[in-house]
């Protein structure tokens, strides 16, 4: 059943190249809106929280501050409206998924940054 589920993902599912990322970096996602007749790019900007699943079922969540309120979203990786991902920092955290960072405030939320 697997191995038909994997043909049917590799054959009529058009795969996207984006840039290989993890927890901890801060990337913008472009992704497109539509209203009505109208469609138009928005952007959102934040922490990557974790990226889960493998293959096509792959989501990642970001956090960003707006205004005082943290907003998280999720996104698909083989979601139709996603655009285009840039990485804005590398960011060098112990581990995979950064539930912590949702606690943290000030000056203890931010996360250092990777050299390369």
């Amino acid at each position: 059943m697997e191995e038909l589920v994997k043909f049917v993902q590799d054959e009529f599912v058009t795969k996207k190249d984006f840039p290989a990322f993890s927890a901890g970096d801060t990337i913008t996602v472009f992704y497109e809106i539509r209203e009505g007749e109208k469609t138009r790019t928005q952007f959102f900007r934040g922490v990557v929280i974790q990226v889960k699943g493998t293959g096509l079922l792959k989501t990642f969540t970001i956090r960003k501050m707006s205004g005082t309120v943290g907003v998280e979203r999720i996104f698909p990786v083989n979601m139709p409206a996603l655009q285009k991902i840039e990485i804005n920092k590398k960011g060098s955290v112990r581990r995979k998924r950064i539930y912590y960072f949702r606690g943290l405030t000030g000056k203890k939320a931010r996360i250092k940054e990777q050299r390369y």
